[in-house]
């Protein structure tokens, strides 16, 4: 007989980690996407989890799923512990003194906005190595790799977060096109350039500035903003333009703001950094310079 008997095994990491980002999430496919893996694997995952235990933690519906009571029961103590470890994730670099900073960002923010504000970093900080992913959901800084994030988004308020402007839109395009706008009731004749990631932007700035007109809606789209702008600068349309991408470009006299017309979204641009303890020298160092240089 064996003095060592084989220890009971449990349910492996990736299992509990996709009920938790299920269960907090909402659904198999927003954890997928945070996860990087596909809505299959996590129902993968989360059924062998069920078979380990012996009991369902969502149900299946047609419409989607939903918590069982043992999975309401049991997600405060996942998620508790995730966030543990990713705190402990992030300790250990630091305490290693790493050496890189990674940033994610919005696509238009990282490339119109945090681009130009990287040579003062660098100018600061020579031996710091600054990586930028550019994501379109923000990242949970609990969990992900992430040392500081860069979005047009609701603020929450959270520990870690701080609101760099509101978020302004207004109409904005080439001087050529600016001289035959004499009022908003003109772009009923221009032809509009949409966004893909904000596709109401044209609707909300009308219902604030034009109500009861509708305005065009077959304008070309783009799926990414800085084109879009570009677009904008070489005369092929107005676009609505989010003031902190564009101040640099108003500013040169590339792009002229026709109408003194600006509306809140009720988003802003956020920097956030995680919530644990105070942030270490160089990250600290870099807030300050990203939100020591914030124009519109």
């Amino acid at each position: 007989m064996s003095v060592s008997p084989p220890r009971p095994k449990g349910p492996p990491l990736n299992a509990l980690r996709a009920f938790e980002a299920a269960a907090r999430l909402g659904g198999f496919a927003n954890a997928a996407e945070e996860l990087c893996v596909t809505p299959g694997a996590v129902s993968q995952h989360i059924r062998a989890l069920e078979d380990w235990i012996g009991a369902d933690l969502f149900e299946r519906r047609s419409q989607g799923v939903r918590l069982t009571a043992l999975g309401a029961e049991a997600l405060p103590g996942f998620a508790t512990a995730f966030d543990a470890m990713g705190a402990a994730v992030h300790g250990l670099r630091n305490a290693a003194r790493h050496g890189t900073l990674h940033i994610a960002a919005l696509p238009s923010v990282a490339q119109l906005w945090l681009s130009p504000r990287l040579p003062a970093v660098r100018a600061a900080l020579p031996d710091l190595r600054v990586s930028v992913s550019t994501i379109e959901t923000p990242p949970n800084l609990a969990r992900d790799l992430f040392d500081l994030s860069l979005f047009i988004r609701p603020p929450t308020g959270a520990r870690g977060e701080r609101v760099l402007a509101q978020d302004m839109i207004l109409p904005v395009c080439a001087p050529e096109v600016a001289t035959r706008l004499r009022g908003p009731a003109d772009l009923a004749g221009e032809t509009l350039l949409h966004d893909a990631l904000w596709p109401e932007d044209w609707a909300l700035w009308a219902r604030a500035v034009l109500p009861g007109t509708r305005l065009p809606t077959n304008g070309p789209r783009y799926s990414l903003y800085a084109i879009a702008l570009e677009e904008a600068r070489h005369g092929a349309g107005v676009l609505m333009g989010h003031q902190s991408l564009v101040q640099s470009a108003l500013e040169d006299g590339s792009l002229i703001a026709p109408f003194a017309a600006p509306v809140p979204t009720g988003k802003a641009l956020v920097l956030e950094h995680p919530a644990f303890d105070p942030p270490r020298a160089d990250l600290a160092q870099v807030l300050k310079l990203l939100a020591g240089q914030v124009t519109g």
